[in-house]
């Protein structure tokens, strides 16, 4: 398996500098009709997404996760017209960042070039299949695709169409490659091709996330789990408040930027709980909060535990939510960035200092007020599809668009310069 493993790695290597001069006219025609050949090939696509739900169901996969499994003809055109908006998008590639005269008389101009190959790590989301060749190829890159097991039949119907695309446009065979073998093994090797790959991408739950920083060996951007909160300051709106996280937590309960964690001031929560609490009941979501937070709420709710250290900084997936109550601001702020994944956060309140201060304390990529975590989306800010929610700070950090997948060249011009 490694030496398979390394000629599809190297194919990628060699295909690098062909796909990345690629003119953006073709890189459009390429991604358009990579969204034709999905849609052409619905029906394989989904009766394979169907074997890796029904094995998932077998395996009682959590309800959260079954639902990033799940493909249908809705999901699989927004994954289609996600193509089609990365092809309007402008191609960042060519780009001349800066251009400056020296006195010596040499131009140094700084342009815009694609970073190379870049691998992908990602558990049971088939969409990201879609997304990420998308952006890579946008952005001049060739992209190797490593899913996990849950969505092998999903991930391999969808390359064979992404495939067939590229194939008739004639394209580099090396710029979408998949990974298909399955075992932790190849996954680790796949960590080690330094000589090949310039990038990795882990997306998936902390476990998979940890295991590529700590044994990569090839440079990693951290996509972290999201474990968001939302304060709810005593000068909040309640009624927007329950009607934000009510959002932020219940309209996908299985994606990284569903709220996970709410912190009430004491000022307003024996009046604002109740009202959350009834909000959320239809939902069935349970409450696990502190002592204030169950004094609040009242006895005998069964959706209503004490909340354990643990629950504090748990992406729950799920359709559970911890509950702290806190004095001020401050506490607020210190509790969330304690617990944070440096993710998405959110503040409701009318106080414009309160917000500012929570904008310029909280530590994340996505600092909110007044609007639902859900946005954290690269299609939401903008940028077209998203190849992941960057938690880290260098290079890139939040949704991760086209320029995040670039990199730059120095390009020096000159009339007979030696040095001094």
């Amino acid at each position: 398996m490694g030496a398979s493993l390394e000629e599809l790695c190297k194919k990628a290597h060699d295909a690098r500098i062909k796909v990345g001069m690629l003119d953006t006219d073709t890189k459009n025609q390429t991604l358009n009709l990579a969204a034709d050949c999905m849609m052409s090939h619905e029906a394989e696509i989904l009766a394979a997404n169907e074997k890796d739900m029904e094995r998932g169901r077998k395996n009682n996969m959590p309800q959260g996760l079954l639902d990033r499994l799940a493909l249908n003809h809705d999901r699989l055109l927004g994954m289609a017209d996600g193509l089609r908006q990365v092809a309007k998008l402008e191609d960042p590639i060519g780009e001349t960042m800066s251009m400056k005269k020296r006195p010596n008389g040499l131009i140094i101009g700084k342009v815009r070039v694609a970073i190379g190959v870049i691998g992908i790590i990602y558990e049971a989301r088939p969409n990201v299949t879609a997304d990420a060749f998308g952006l890579c190829f946008k952005s001049g890159n060739c992209a190797i695709l490593k899913g996990g097991s849950d969505a092998i039949c999903s991930n391999i119907a969808i390359v064979s169409a992404l495939k067939e695309a590229l194939d008739q446009m004639q394209i580099e065979e090396g710029a979408l490659s998949l990974i298909e073998s399955t075992d932790r093994e190849t996954t680790n090797a796949f960590m080690k091709m330094k000589d090949y790959v310039d990038l990795l991408i882990p997306r998936g739950g902390r476990g998979l996330i940890q295991n590529v920083v700590e044994n990569a060996t090839i440079p990693v951007i951290e996509t972290g789990t999201g474990n968001c909160h939302i304060y709810v300051d005593q000068y909040a709106d309640q009624d927007m408040a329950v009607n934000i996280i009510k959002n932020a937590k219940t309209q996908r309960i299985g994606v990284c930027n569903a709220c996970e964690s709410i912190v009430v001031h004491r000022a307003i929560a024996k009046e604002f709980l109740p009202k959350l609490y009834g909000a959320l009941k239809e939902y069935q979501v349970e409450m696990r909060g502190d002592d204030y937070a169950l004094e609040c709420l009242g006895p005998d709710k069964p959706l209503v535990k004490e909340a354990v250290e643990e629950d504090w900084g748990t992406e729950y997936l799920d359709y559970i939510m911890s509950v702290k109550i806190v004095d001020s601001v401050d506490e607020a702020i210190a509790h969330i960035n304690k617990y944070n994944t440096s993710h998405s956060e959110a503040i409701i309140t009318k106080d414009y200092d309160i917000a500012q201060k929570f904008l310029a304390e909280i530590d994340s990529a996505c600092v909110y007020v007044n609007a639902s975590t859900r946005f954290s989306d690269g299609n939401e800010f903008g940028l077209g599809a998203e190849i992941g929610i960057s938690t880290q700070k260098l290079h890139a950090r939040g949704p991760m668009g086209l320029e995040a997948l670039t990199s730059y060249k120095y390009i020096i011009y000159g009339s007979g310069q030696v040095r001094p």
